[in-house]
């Protein structure tokens, strides 16, 4: 248990430096005033926990000052792990595999870390004794098969592709025969991350959701959008517009090492409803997190 928040707390370097840092720069035994609230504020909006979550910490941080409950960065610390527990505390979903085959779509804009963490998710269900198996439905990106062949090489786990340019959906249809086939737990399907503005690729997951869903009803059982933590409120604008289109089960939350920006975990959580259930904290095959909510905030603060 250590040794995870530990790790998670490697990643979050950046994060807490704009936000726990701030609240430990004042000598121990110093009065909080409000001044201090104010920095602590920015240090929030900057770290992207989000306006309204900002506002919901501060509003309550502030009437307890005004009532002098808050005298010293320990209690100020105290107070604000328990605001933020409270905001996850009602979003913290696993990933559980319920039934067979089931599916997992990944879907997410180019450049977020989709397929990477794919492999990386294939590698944990593959720990967890599961049967797995991929399906390349990116086809529009060049050499995006091979790449997710690279990672079903290195996992030991069958991967299902046509060649660069095919119809996506056949894919998938290849993919679920096969996985029905051959006894598969898990199939986990990347797909197309060409702009999220772009209506034809909301279009074409859908489709691709639709033969998913005629081929195995009631799959996709999860459908899991990747954000890159360093784009900040573009993430949430993006995921604002996958979860409108196709609807959203789950966000994993990669990059988290690289950003300052790590309180995207709360606005997300807060202002979309969405339950966070994996972070990315590095770039070893073993770096994928279950998002756990005290872990995170034990790390974090």
């Amino acid at each position: 248990m250590l040794n995870v928040i530990r790790s998670i707390r490697d990643g979050l370097a950046k994060t807490r430096k704009n936000i726990a840092d701030k609240i430990g720069s004042l000598v121990l035994g110093e009065k909080i005033d409000e001044t201090f609230l104010d920095e602590l504020e920015v240090a929030l909006i900057s770290s992207d926990v989000g306006a309204q979550t900002t506002s919901l910490v501060l509003a309550d941080l502030k009437e307890r000052f005004k009532r002098d409950e808050l005298g010293s960065p320990d209690q100020v610390r105290a107070r604000l792990k328990t605001l933020l527990a409270e905001i996850l505390a009602s979003k913290t979903e696993g990933l559980k595999v319920t039934t067979t085959p089931f599916v997992i779509l990944m879907v997410g804009v180019n450049g977020t870390g989709k397929t990477t963490t794919i492999g990386k998710l294939a590698n944990r269900l593959n720990k967890d004794g599961k049967k797995v198996m991929l399906a390349a439905a990116d086809t529009f990106r060049a050499a995006a098969s091979e790449q997710l062949s690279i990672w079903g090489d290195r996992n030991d786990v069958p991967v299902i592709k046509h060649q660069e340019g095919a119809d996506p959906g056949a894919v998938v249809f290849d993919a679920i025969s096969a996985a029905k086939a051959r006894n598969v737990d898990v199939l986990i399907v990347d797909t197309a991350g060409r702009l999220h503005t772009k209506s034809n690729l909301m279009d074409e997951l859908k489709k691709v959701r639709r033969i998913i869903a005629r081929e195995l009803p009631g799959a996709p059982q999860e459908t899991l959008l990747v954000l890159d933590a360093t784009t900040g409120q573009n993430a949430l604008s993006q995921a604002r517009t996958f979860n409108e289109s196709i609807g959203i089960t789950g966000i994993v939350l990669t990059k988290l090492d690289g950003t300052p920006k790590g309180g995207m975990v709360f606005a997300i959580t807060r202002e979309l409803a969405i339950p966070v259930k994996f972070i990315g904290i590095g770039e070893g095959i073993d770096d994928l997190r279950e998002f756990q909510a005290q872990e995170f905030i034990d790390a974090l603060l």
